[in-house]
C-alpha cells in the first residue's frame, strides 16, 4: 500500500517516537522554517504537510514536495562554484520568486557588494506531482498513530500515483523558456532535483547527450538521492549533469530563441537584496 514517509519534516517510519498531535497542531514546515503552505483547498487554514512518499511497498521514497529539497540548505551551498564573479566578503544572498524572460525562477543565490550585484545563479526546485490525493493515507495514518482527527470521513484506501511524464515534460518545458535566458547573460540555471526523477527523465527523453557538469554550460542538473535513516531522511548530491540551450531543447525536440534581459533582472534582484536574504549556513 502507497505509504506517507515524511509528514511536517518528520519520519514516518514504525520506530519514530514523535508527538504527532503536536507536530499536527504547530503544522511547522522545518525546511522553510513557517507554517507548511501546502494547505487543502477546501480548508486552507489545514496543511497537509506531506513531503515524501512510497508508491507501493517496495517502493524508494519519492519527495512530492519541492520544499524537501532545502534541508540544511544545501542546494545553495552546492552551487556556490557557478558564481564565478564572487570574492572573498561579498554578501550571499538568497531570494526567492524573481521574474526573468521566459517566467519566474524559484531561487537566486546572489554574490553582493555593498548591495550590489556582483553575480547570481538561478536555481529551480522540481518534486515529482502526484495522481489522485494523499489526504486519505496522511488520515489513516494519524488514525493508526492515535490522534484526533476533526474529520474522519476520508479514510478511504483508494490508492493515489505518481504523474512522473507531466512532471518531467513540465520542467523540460520551463527549462527550455528560462535556459535561453540564462545563457544570454552568461549565467547559469540549476535544476534541482531528485534522482527517481531524473532516472525517468534518462529513461523517457532525449537525454543521452547530458555530459558531466561543465563550469561553461549555462543548464546544470544538481541530481539528489534521498536516503532513509533514523532520523529525518538525508539528501546527499548524486549526480551533477550540465548542457547548453541547445541541448534542453533536443531533450524535447525544439528549438530555442535566446532572450536578453541582464540589467532589468540584475535591478530587480538588488531591490530585494536585504538584511533578511542573507544565506545563514
Amino acid at each position: 500500500m502507497n505509504q506517507i514517509v515524511d509528514l511536517f519534516g518528520c519520519p514516518t517510519t514504525a520506530e519514530s517516537d514523535q508527538a504527532w498531535g503536536s507536530i499536527l497542531r504547530e503544522q511547522a514546515c522545518p525546511f522553510r522554517e513557517t507554517r507548511c503552505v501546502k494547505v487543502r483547498k477546501s480548508a486552507p487554514e489545514v496543511a497537509i504537510g506531506t513531503c515524501t512518499v512510497r508508491v507501493g511497498k517496495a517502493g524508494a521514497p519519492i519527495i512530492i514536495c519541492p520544499f524537501r529539497l532545502l534541508q540544511r540548505r544545501q542546494i545553495f551551498v552546492d552551487s556556490l562554484h557557478l558564481l564565478g564573479a564572487h570574492e572573498p566578503g561579498n554578501e550571499l544572498h538568497v531570494i526567492p520568486e524573481v521574474a526573468i524572460p521566459g517566467g519566474s525562477v524559484d531561487y537566486f543565490l546572489v554574490s553582493a557588494q555593498r548591495r550590489k550585484v556582483m553575480d547570481f545563479v538561478g536555481l529551480e526546485i522540481q518534486a515529482l506531482d502526484t495522481t489522485g490525493t494523499v489526504w486519505p493515507a496522511r488520515q489513516r495514518f494519524l488514525r493508526d498513530r492515535g490522534v484526533a482527527l476533526e474529520d474522519e470521513g476520508d479514510l478511504s484506501d483508494k490508492p493515489f500515483g505518481i504523474n512522473w511524464k507531466m512532471t518531467a515534460k513540465t520542467a523540460l518545458m520551463q527549462l527550455h523558456h528560462k535556459v535561453e535566458t540564462f545563457e544570454s547573460m552568461n549565467k547559469r540555471l540549476v535544476l534541482v532535483l531528485q534522482d527517481r526523477l531524473m532516472e525517468y527523465m534518462q529513461r523517457e527523453f532525449s537525454c543521452a547527450h547530458l555530459e558531466s557538469a561543465k563550469l561553461g554550460n549555462a543548464m546544470h542538473f544538481h541530481v539528489y538521492a534521498y536516503r532513509e535513516s533514523s532520523g529525518a531522511g538525508d539528501l546527499n548530491l548524486a549526480m551533477r549533469k550540465s548542457t547548453d540551450v541547445r541541448g534542453v531543447a533536443a531533450c524535447l525536440n525544439i528549438q530555442a530563441e535566446p532572450n536578453v534581459e541582464l540589467a532589468g533582472v540584475v535591478e530587480r534582484l538588488e531591490a530585494r537584496i536585504s538584511d533578511q536574504t542573507v544565506l545563514q549556513i
